[in-house]
């Protein structure tokens, strides 16, 4: 095993993926973590310490990374002061992780060379310019984030050897034939089963309510009978979309346009050329092209010559003839003796490059052509109502976020300076908000204390390219529990429900009570009846019954298992499990996509146990109290 620990560490590609995984530490302020800190511990592992600087660093890093991949989701998360407790505690779980794996790392006698430490920093594609390592990036970079190259290499060491045990810890893992047909079994397993379903509409229908209950019940859950808080939104909004087609455009505007950008309406210059090339640079190389020449302007075959001294395997199959090219592609020498002939069949002078000597021949030649205005009259007067729009967008952007700022307590004065209407909704609460309403940034202003609660005008807030709103809240309505004669009926249906259920329930436990005994009067009697058999896979669209008909124990020969489960719908669902079928045996083999799965979990497994064995060994004691957690 040792071995194969020591393998993983000299993987290039380990150590490319550990490079870019530290850097993304290392430079967002987290040096500190390798050379430690003087704060009071968030952990202890064993004799070390993890300070809380280290932790908040680590931390804030760790929000950051997840804040730009997630979004406004991951923002919404963290408003769960359980979810944000989970989420600071696993970024110090891992810390300790760390810690754990590289003191396991230092017993086993694992060691990273200097020469491995430096292999390491030279492929960091956060230090190179040009393909290659520059090192004043490197300085500037360890300067950045409080690192020397001394204190940086110690911290790259660490990784490394961590990265080491890592390596031959999951590289270790292997699966037998046995494990894979097992596992082929279990996951192609499919049961045949049929479902009797109790609606419970049907049995609510038939609850008995009785005034009382519902008093009580409205009492009991006077929190499911609120009216949210509602409010009137005015608003202003402005889009690019309705400013185009209004935007006027000159003929003299079209013709300067024309002038000025004409390129974009011309074809490109273009040579087709042949070429001989001597490889080389020196006076033997140039002589011997020289000497081409000479035979060309005797009359020579140039195809026949290229074909037998061009160094352009290539193109001398073809008797030297290259493809089109404009400017800007061949060689600079090349490409300026190209296009300093003007007649087809003219032969250049001996012409150097970057490639050796040249002999150049003009087979073709296009010169630039400019298409008439009249056939792009159309495009370019479409480009400038886009321009036009787009000026008188911003201006009117600009406009608006002016007056609604000077003007805070009113939409007015801000609509008329862009020359739109204020719009005001009817009561509405934040759900059910729509169209650009809706829109999550307009959702969260109309939530901030400048709009909410001081009642001001909101910045301009843009929906999309060239789409902006301001808001604000003209009145409100709190949120309160609505009066029982508002809600009664409302009332009386929930209760109603949650009855039916209880009924529904009731009635598929004694059916599975006595269907398991070979019992059937209850079923005769409940006027339900068990559907058509059908064959159901582990994963199924009927998810519920699915994950019921495989926690069934296997039925015995012409027997059946029950068991009682909840639909997608509410309804009771009595399941009744009449076979297990085993798949047919498959050829499978270590290379089979199911190996290498199983092997992985199997590898993830491996570290997580050995993680709490090393916990378990060394002693970890979490500092960081409850209430801290959720900072």
């Amino acid at each position: 095993m040792m071995e194969r620990l020591r393998e993983g560490a000299n993987s290039f590609v380990v150590k490319i993926i550990l490079a870019l995984i530290i850097f993304s530490f290392v430079f967002a302020g987290v040096g500190n973590y390798l050379v430690g800190g003087t704060s009071t511990p968030a952990a202890k592992v064993g004799d070390r310490e993890i300070s809380r600087n280290d932790f908040e660093q680590v931390y804030q890093n760790e929000r950051a990374r997840m804040q730009n991949q997630a979004g406004e989701f991951f923002t919404a998360l963290l408003g769960d002061p359980s979810y944000l407790a989970e989420f600071r505690r696993n970024v110090l779980d891992r810390m300790v992780n760390d810690v754990l794996l590289e003191e396991q790392a230092s017993e086993l006698g694992m060691r990273i060379s200097d020469q491995q430490i430096k292999e390491a920093i030279l492929a960091m594609p956060q230090f190179q310019q040009g393909g290659s390592f520059d090192n004043d990036m490197y300085k500037a970079a360890l300067r950045r984030a409080g690192f020397t190259p001394e204190s940086f290499a110690e911290y790259m060491r660490r990784e490394l050897v961590r990265e080491q045990l890592v390596s031959g810890l999951q590289g270790s893992e292997f699966v037998l034939k046995g494990e894979l047909d097992s596992q082929y079994k279990l996951e192609n397993q499919t049961r045949k089963v049929s479902t009797l379903t109790l609606p419970v509409s049907d049995f609510a229908a038939k609850a008995d309510v009785t005034e009382q209950e519902l008093q009580d019940y409205y009492q009991q859950n006077a929190s499911q009978f609120v009216r949210p808080e509602k409010f009137k939104i005015a608003y202003v909004e402005v889009s690019g979309d309705s400013i185009a087609d209004n935007a006027p455009v000159t003929d003299e505007e079209v013709q300067e346009y024309y002038e000025a950008n004409k390129g974009t309406y011309s074809t490109a210059a273009q040579r087709k050329v042949s070429h001989i090339l001597i490889e080389g640079d020196s006076d033997e190389a140039k002589q011997k092209a020289e000497a081409l020449l000479s035979e060309l302007k005797s009359g020579a075959d140039f195809a026949t010559l290229a074909k037998e001294n061009s160094a352009d395997t290539f193109s001398a199959e073809q008797g030297g003839q290259l493809d089109w090219f404009e400017a800007g592609v061949m060689d600079p020498e090349f490409e300026k003796a190209s296009f300093a002939m003007s007649e087809k069949g003219q032969l250049s002078e001996v012409v150097q490059s970057s490639f050796g000597y040249h002999i150049l021949k003009l087979d073709d030649l296009k010169d630039v052509v400019t298409k008439p205005l009249e056939t792009v009259k159309a495009e370019i007067v479409e480009q400038l109502k886009q321009q036009h729009a787009a000026e008188k967008f911003y201006a009117m952007q600009t406009a608006l976020s002016e007056k609604a700022f000077e003007m805070p307590d009113s939409l007015d004065d801000a609509a008329e300076a862009v020359n739109q209407s204020v719009v005001t909704t009817d009561w509405v609460s934040l759900d059910e908000l729509s169209g650009s309403l809706s829109n999550p940034s307009v959702i969260r202003v109309l939530q901030s204390e400048e709009v909410k609660d001081d009642g001001l005008n909101s910045e301009a807030i843009e929906l999309g390219s060239e789409n902006i709103i301001v808001v604000r809240i003209e009145d409100t309505q709190p949120e309160t529990i609505l009066p029982f004669e508002d809600v009664s009926e409302q009332v009386k249906q929930k209760l109603s429900d949650e009855k039916g259920e209880k009924a529904a329930q009731a009635l598929a436990d004694s059916l599975v009570a006595e269907l398991s005994e070979g019992k059937s009067d209850a079923l005769n009697n409940s006027g339900y009846s068990f559907g058509e058999s059908e064959v159901l896979e582990r994963v199924s669209q009927q998810r519920e019954v699915a994950q019921l008909a495989f926690t069934l124990g296997n039925p015995e020969e012409g027997q059946k298992r029950y068991g009682t489960t909840t639909n997608i719908n509410g309804d009771i669902v009595v399941v009744a499990l009449e076979a297990v079928n085993e798949p047919e045996a498959a050829q499978l083999t270590a290379a089979n996509p199911l190996a290498t799965r199983v092997e992985r979990t199997l590898a993830n497994t491996n570290i997580s146990a050995t993680l709490q064995q090393l916990k378990d060994k060394t002693g970890v004691t979490y500092l960081v109290s409850a209430a801290e957690q959720t900072e």
